[in-house]
């Protein structure tokens, strides 16, 4: 081969390879398109996307966990104003989530609106024992009235029925209701529960907008809720914490709304975690969402009793009387991120941040919750009453723990390795094909080049001899 060839070849190589990896470059943007518009195109809920099928789906197995506090000294409490001792046991497992979405409903303006239908099986194998275990709880019935009634109008109730602060009920009345004879009615914590529904939804499918799919809309045929007189705090926003809109940005906090606390809350990104072979991002429910409005001002309208909360300096308590109705009030489990006076008020509390704090891990690219840990704790009120023979001798308010609940679900191995296939494969299939052009490109451009200064400085060097 002349020299003249190697050039041309050389410079030929160059060329080629520039192409490649102009290719190489082109193809980043343009497969980039294409993913972002095959991951909308998936996560509008319309019929017959992943979004909608995954949405309609109840293959993944949702559980509530509870664990109940029994209280040991239930004597001592009453007649001498003793610290209750408490010692939780659980977790006693019921499946939920079980039945489908019902009444699913399409509408004219970019929405779908449906309704949650509740139920609960009682998992034996995943619980400690059965539903037939007793439990010392506080009297639901004593304590509701003691929150609502006038406390002279109250002792009268509770000296004609002979009411104790104190009961002795299976997991199963606890949990699900028994008839009380003071109240001649049904009483649980979460009772009504079996047979009902949570709704209606209507949320946005995302077809017009996909930043807004499953942003709920409305709840219950309203936009707003109207139990804290307060329009922040009425706001119903974000979610309901099943999925979210792709392609997160972890600066950005994710709202969601829960029918189980009657607001709407936020979590931040934590940190990027791995579950069965994908990243996921993490994110916390944060302290500052149940801290008191002297450290967050937007928690004022959540104060309603500035007795009890000690003019709204106590945190780590949401009042659900505005709500429910009934006086219960909602924390974290083992009052977490909640004031020291709360924990302090008895023994048996060890709040841990691992155990208790609510968390949800979703996939950043197409916004799919994939597993998550919601916890709650019930909490009623007791204290202090002249007026009340039966609280004569307890000396302070205190926020008497009842249970603690941790709904939990998580992939399952079958959809991990679906989702994988299907989404994971494919983009890391492409990154690879672009990455490669782009790579084989630069270093056969860059050889060539190379290979192309040489030639020519040899030939300078041959020139220069010549002419000496």
């Amino acid at each position: 081969m002349t020299c003249c060839d190697l050039k041309c070849a050389l410079i030929t190589g160059a060329v080629l390879g520039a192409l490649i990896a102009v290719l190489g470059g082109i193809l980043i943007p343009v497969g980039n398109m294409f993913i972002e518009n095959t991951v909308h195109k998936e996560t509008v809920l319309e019929s017959g996307t992943l979004a909608f099928d995954t949405w309609t789906s109840v293959d993944i197995a949702i559980y509530r966990q509870f664990w109940l506090f029994d209280v040991q000294n239930p004597d001592e409490i009453v007649s001498q104003g003793a610290k209750p001792v408490l010692v939780q046991k659980g977790p006693y497992t019921y499946r939920t989530r079980f039945i489908p979405k019902t009444n699913i409903t399409f509408n004219d303006n970019f929405t779908v609106s449906f309704v949650l239908p509740a139920g609960a099986i009682f998992e034996p194998g995943m619980s400690v024992g059965t539903e037939e275990d007793i439990f010392t709880s506080l009297n639901l019935a004593v304590a509701g009235i003691y929150g609502l009634l006038d406390h002279k109008l109250a002792n009268l109730i509770f000296q004609r029925y002979d009411a104790t602060l104190f009961q002795n009920r299976t997991v199963k009345e606890l949990l699900w209701g028994y008839r009380d004879p003071m109240l001649n009615s049904m009483v649980g914590v979460f009772y009504p529960y079996n047979n009902t529904i949570d709704g209606p939804y209507t949320v946005f499918t995302g077809k017009d907008d996909i930043k807004k799919v499953a942003t709920i809309e409305r709840w219950q045929g309203e936009t707003s809720l109207s139990y804290w007189n307060d329009t922040y705090c009425n706001k119903i926003n974000g979610t309901d914490g099943s999925s979210f809109h792709p392609f997160l940005d972890k600066k950005k906090p994710l709202y969601f709304f829960s029918s189980d606390i009657c607001r709407s809350i936020s979590a931040k990104y934590e940190r990027t975690v791995n579950l069965k072979g994908i990243d996921v991002y993490r994110y916390m429910l944060p302290a500052e969402a149940l801290a008191s409005p002297a450290v967050n001002p937007d928690n004022q309208c959540y104060c309603t009793n500035t007795v009890i909360t000690k003019n709204c300096t106590m945190a780590g308590l949401l009042d659900m009387t505005p709500c429910r109705g009934t006086p219960v009030f909602i924390s974290l489990p083992h009052f977490l991120y909640g004031t020291s006076d709360l924990v302090q008020a008895m023994t048996g509390l060890n709040p841990n941040f691992d155990e208790h704090s609510i968390f949800v891990d979703v996939e950043p690219i197409t916004g799919f919750t994939l597993r998550f840990a919601k916890r709650l704790q019930l909490n009623m009120l007791h204290g202090p009453s002249a007026d009340i023979v039966l609280l004569n001798k307890i000396k302070n308010y205190t926020m008497f723990p009842i249970l603690w609940v941790n709904e939990t679900a998580v992939l399952d191995d079958e959809t991990a390795d679906l989702f994988k296939k299907e989404l994971i494969s494919r983009m890391d299939l492409l990154e690879g094909f672009q990455i490669g052009l782009l790579t084989v490109g630069l270093i056969i451009f860059v050889s060539c080049t190379i290979g192309l200064l040489l030639v020519c400085r040899k030939q300078e060097k041959s020139k220069h001899s010549f002419i000496k």
